[in-house]
């Protein structure tokens, strides 16, 4: 298996960055021997979360005063990949925690919020942080709701205010770490009597998963990411106070526009699965693969250039993915903001195509479930899909952004435009 340092320039890291990824390659051998039933049996990875609570990674965001390591987006999203490289489902549910944390700590960092909403979003951060930093809680993150863009119209799921708070009807679809968290991260619109729903008024409540009213409903026997669970998550007459809000109304709809990186954290999962199907590679060909006969292949030239062109491939999308997360801020550019939807999109995609030329290079018995390389494929296919940054929705910003101004954008007739809610602009 290869090694950070493989990749990575690290004569800029923090030496609090270094430990921590080299706890995952300590952790990393665990992780891959574990992922082979995680899979199989679409099981969640709990003694990986074991594990990785252990060593502090559930608080890796936290800010310090708060006793988390502060992390960067960017320093995040290389521990994520390396997690990803050992077990794809761990990487993408680890990411779930982390991004709630990330809007906890982030969004309040945003200069346009009024000193009411600053204020509102301090004590909620006094409230949930600790949580984790105690208590080692975990977060789930669930948003998709089956068959709506929830980046586009408002967000199905509701709540009503009522004595002491407000009661949430709905239901969320693909809820990953079902049953396995401690607190579900519920993304919901308040809704008023005689209005229609807004994203103005877009809540986000902590919901620890005894509530009463709370539920999970369906079977998990999916593709890939196997090992997430994303069962359904039914949500009936669910009571929240005050105490349970984790951003003030609206502030989550405005990270598309205005934190753009953020809604591209599920990448690290994904170019750690591109670099794991690449390892496979290089050791297959060295018959340097367990329980496999020692049958040198690399005598092919056709394998060699094959492996070459995956490590061309998998160098341009690192290069590009390791930049944008380097440089992430609020208020981003334009040119900021299409070097992440461009690094959204090379992830993606070339994660599917390095693990397929992994296949064919290796030959039919890497098909075999009996080796990883099997389970990455599949894994590698989930990505191009995953709200907010479909790949479809990718081509689309990408180009109307490339051939229209963006006061432009709006008045395109187009199939897409719903989609277009959620693209970023230009702050006024």
């Amino acid at each position: 298996m290869s090694h950070y340092t493989d990749y990575y320039n690290i004569s800029n890291f923090r030496p609090q960055h270094l430990e921590m990824l080299d706890k995952i390659t300590e952790l990393g051998p665990r992780f891959c021997e574990r992922a082979v039933n995680t899979d199989l049996n679409a099981e969640f990875p709990t003694e990986n979360y074991q594990d990785l609570a252990e060593q502090g990674f559930l608080k890796l965001v936290i800010p310090e005063e708060y006793g988390g390591y502060g992390f960067s987006l960017g320093e995040y999203a290389t521990i994520g990949a390396e997690i990803g490289k050992y077990c794809g489902a761990t990487a993408l549910t680890f990411n779930m925690h982390t991004s709630s944390m990330n809007w906890l700590r982030h969004m309040y960092e945003m200069p346009n919020l009024s000193a009411e909403e600053r204020a509102d979003f301090a004590r909620m951060r006094d409230i949930q942080f600790p949580k984790v930093v105690d208590d080692n809680a975990i977060f789930s993150q669930p948003i998709s709701e089956g068959g709506v863009n929830w980046t586009s119209d408002p967000i199905r799921t509701n709540c009503k205010r009522v004595d002491g708070g407000w009661v949430i009807n709905g239901m969320k679809k693909f809820a990953s770490l079902a049953g396995h968290c401690d607190y579900y991260s519920i993304v919901c619109t308040e809704h008023f009597d005689g209005q229609a729903p807004r994203h103005e008024d877009t809540m986000d409540f902590a919901v620890h998963k005894d509530t009463p009213g709370l539920s999970i409903k369906g079977e998990w026997d999916p593709l890939g990411m196997r090992g997430t669970v994303s069962r359904d998550l039914i949500l009936k007459d669910v009571f929240v106070a005050k105490d349970d809000l984790m951003m003030p109304a609206g502030v989550f709809t405005k990270t598309l526009a205005q934190w753009p990186a953020m809604m591209a954290t599920l990448t690290p999962a994904y170019m750690g699965i591109a670099q794991s199907a690449y390892d496979f590679t290089v050791q297959y060909l060295r018959g340097e693969t367990p329980n496999q006969p020692p049958i040198d292949r690399r005598v092919y030239p056709t394998k060699r250039a094959t492996v070459g062109r995956m490590y061309q491939r998998l160098t341009e999308m690192r290069s590009l993915w390791h930049s944008v997360f380097s440089e992430a801020c609020h208020f981003p550019s334009k040119a900021q903001v299409m070097r992440i939807y461009a690094a959204q999109y090379a992830v993606m995609e070339g994660v599917q195509e390095i693990a397929a030329l992994a296949i064919r290079t290796c030959g039919g018995q890497s098909m075999l479930k009996s080796l990883p390389l099997e389970r990455i494929y599949r894994d590698s296919r989930c990505g191009a899909l995953m709200l907010p940054y479909t790949t479809e929705i990718m081509e689309d910003y990408l180009s109307v952004m490339t051939v229209y101004d963006m006061e432009d954008i709006d008045e395109i007739d187009s199939n897409t435009a719903s989609a277009r809610i959620s693209l970023w602009r230009p702050e006024a």
